[in-house]
């Protein structure tokens, strides 16, 4: 199974938005027992999340998995830093990219693969105001065209 394909169960919409996606990694998470049945009960949120590397270690902070409805004295802190697997080679080119002025890293989407929670994180370049605004511009001009054709299509 193509990384990024599986039982998605939460995405970072505005992450596309903010950032230019230069490049995506498929990341396992290092998650405790009632923090993966609260992701496939989909409590999880990515919005304000971001991916921080330190000693050579990858972690995502901000990522909010609310709390296990049937969990008891052992359930999990809903912010709490959680890391992230990559291999060693992904990893190394990660430290340098972000080293480069401009880059982070940003979680993309959440999902579920061969039973296993993973994270897509992406490479990415924040965008200006003037980037966000062409988008729009873009998305709409592409959704008038859809709705004309559409229109063509049924007259």
């Amino acid at each position: 199974m193509p990384k990024g394909e599986g039982k998605v169960i939460a995405q970072n919409k505005k992450a596309r938005h903010d950032y230019f996606i230069e490049e995506t990694y498929e990341a396992g998470m290092v998650l405790l027992g009632t923090e993966i049945k609260a992701i496939r009960a989909g409590r999880v949120n990515l919005k304000d999340s971001f991916a921080r590397i330190r000693n050579g270690e990858l972690f995502v902070h901000n990522m909010h998995i609310s709390p296990y409805e049937q969990g008891n004295i052992h359930n999990h802190e809903p912010l709490r830093t959680r890391k992230l697997l990559l291999h060693r080679k992904q990893l190394n080119t990660l430290i340098g990219e972000t080293k480069e002025a401009g880059y982070s890293i940003v979680p993309l989407k959440i999902y579920l693969k061969d039973g296993y929670a993973k994270m897509l994180i992406g490479l990415a370049k924040g965008k200006k105001k003037y980037d966000k605004r062409e988008d729009l511009k873009q998305k709409e001009a592409k959704r008038d065209i859809e709705r004309a054709f559409r229109d063509r299509q049924k007259g």
